[in-house]
């Protein structure tokens, strides 16, 4: 009787191994389902440094039971209780000071934890946060009350708002890009726009200045409009009037939806164009667009008026020499291409056309006895210059050519040679040709 009154118990003692003890004190409850069925009898470290919180309860567990942490309310200390989900009734039961893993419990995350994962400024603009929100709620604890009432609703129409932005989320897209180029064009000028407001203040000001003419103009307004209102009684008659003029040009404007269409088209693959015009008209840097071209453009004609001339002289001049070179143009031609395709083809020798310098007669080697007259005087054996009139001697050739222009191949009537009209009579030999 006295072991059963005072030293006994009919419970049953678990260990439950926790990552952390998560402030959990001796005597805190343990319980199912909100209900109490025990309490927390120690706290030790286990070798692994888990928490291993010791707990008496009045019913034994069965297998699948797990246990959670939990805190009966944010704010206080050692508010902390275990939270058993038993496992199903036909599981085996847990014997008296069996261990239930951590596979099977969850340690609480307490408020200091989500606060560490902040950094330093976070966490001060966090307080920060918090202290002016009590200077902001001080002495307006009824005005609080009426907010909160509110906040409910607030945020249930918040989230409908949000649903209907988040519904397309393209066309919000679109208009936050689009947006934010705006207020890049906007920030660009900011300048311009700080000069528009001078000038609009400015404006503004003249306005006010002129408040008896205003005045006057106020006055006269009211029968502007009666007379106003006159005319548009007059125009709705017009209109009816323009109704057959309508309808008689709804067959006309049918097909001006589809054409609108392409022009849209048209339009915005135009944008690049204009773009690009934009810049060849003006683009950043000195002497790179048409601004600088026709800036230059002066300068360009004084000293154009100075050189045309002599240019216009000197085409002149030239064009009997072009004139008569013009008929030669295809030989020239023909004999590059030809002189190309035969020095370019070779044999074991060689190529078929070689080319070698030939020694002009600048000096003469002065031998014994010798009787030429560039070595009179000369000592044997010496180099004596050869008179530059004598030089080329015996390389002349009397094989002079007469053809006329077109003559370097075999006739083809109508074509060539070419006589230019008989103006070519006397200066070359038609019959120059080759035969076959």
């Amino acid at each position: 009787m006295l072991v059963i009154l005072f030293g006994g118990s009919s419970g049953r003692t678990y260990h439950l191994i926790f990552e952390n003890g998560g402030q959990l004190v001796s005597g805190n409850q343990v319980l199912v389902a909100g209900q109490p069925i025990g309490s927390v009898n120690s706290i030790t470290l286990t070798d692994d440094r888990n928490a291993d919180v010791t707990i008496s309860v009045d019913e034994p567990l069965h297998e699948g039971t797990t246990a959670v942490i939990r805190a009966t309310s944010l704010s206080g200390i050692a508010n902390r209780y275990v939270s058993i989900a038993p496992g199903p009734n036909n599981e085996p039961t847990l014997g008296d000071g069996a261990t239930i893993d951590r596979g099977n419990t969850t340690a609480i995350v307490d408020l200091d934890q989500l606060f560490n994962t902040f950094k330093p400024r976070t966490r001060q603009a966090l307080r920060n946060v918090i202290s002016g929100s009590s200077t902001i709620y001080a002495g307006h604890t009824e005005g609080a009350r009426r907010t909160y009432k509110y906040f409910a609703p607030s945020l249930a129409s918040a989230r409908r708002l949000f649903d209907e932005l988040d519904r397309d989320n393209q066309t919000l897209a679109r208009f936050l890009v689009t947006g934010s180029k705006a207020l890049g064009t906007i920030a660009e000028r900011r300048r311009e726009l700080s000069e528009l407001t001078v000038n609009a203040n400015e404006a503004l000001g003249a306005i006010a200045s002129q408040n008896d003419s205003l005045s006057r103009t106020l006055a006269a307004f009211p029968p502007a409009l009666r007379q106003a209102n006159t005319t548009f009684v007059n125009l709705r008659a017009t209109l009816d009037d323009l109704d057959p003029v309508v309808t008689a040009t709804g067959e006309s404007t049918k097909n001006l939806t589809p054409f609108l269409r392409r022009l849209r088209q048209v339009s915005e693959r135009g944008i690049p164009v204009i773009r690009n015009l934009s810049l060849a008209i003006n683009r950043p840097g000195p002497v790179n667009d048409i601004t600088d071209s026709l800036r230059l453009q002066p300068s360009t004609e004084r000293t154009a008026r100075r050189t045309v001339p002599n240019a216009i002289r000197a085409l002149n001049a030239s064009q009997p020499t072009i004139a008569f070179a013009r008929p030669y143009a295809p030989d020239l031609f023909n004999w590059l291409q030809k002189f190309g395709a035969d020095s370019a083809t070779y044999d074991f020798n060689g190529h078929y056309v070689r080319v070698s310098t030939a020694d002009a007669n600048v000096f003469h080697y002065c031998t014994a006895g010798d009787t030429n007259p560039a070595c009179a005087g000369k000592d044997t054996g010496t180099l004596a210059p050869i008179p530059l009139s004598e030089q080329f001697s015996g390389l002349e050739t009397d094989n002079t050519r007469t053809r006329c222009p077109g003559g370097a191949t075999q006739p083809i009537p109508n074509s060539n040679p070419f006589l230019d009209g008989g103006n070519l009579d006397g200066k070359c030999d038609p019959s120059d040709v080759p035969p076959g």
